[in-house]
């Protein structure tokens, strides 16, 4: 079975519980997480939510700023021209 194939049998609760024992650290029966495990669990987790939830509902959703322009509103008015010195 791929990785692929893995991810998209997982149902919601096994997701759950993936994201659970990554956040804590720890299985459900309370055995720690070895470092390759916590990392594979998370990138399982990722994968998950990437094919089944909608954006704002992934693990590490940061909401946009109001503006993503760079620089102050008054800077927008009055755009001027990159000078190269």
């Amino acid at each position: 079975m791929t990785f692929e194939e893995l991810i998209k049998s997982l149902d919601p609760d096994i997701y759950l519980r993936l994201r659970t024992a990554v956040e804590l650290g720890k299985w459900p029966n309370g055995e720690r997480l070895s470092e390759e495990q916590r990392s594979l669990c998370m990138q399982a987790v990722i994968a998950y939510e990437l094919d089944n939830l909608p954006p704002e509902e992934r693990s590490g959703y940061i909401p946009p700023a109001a503006s993503s322009a760079c620089g102050h509103k008054d800077d927008e008015e009055q755009e001027q021209p990159l000078r190269w010195e």
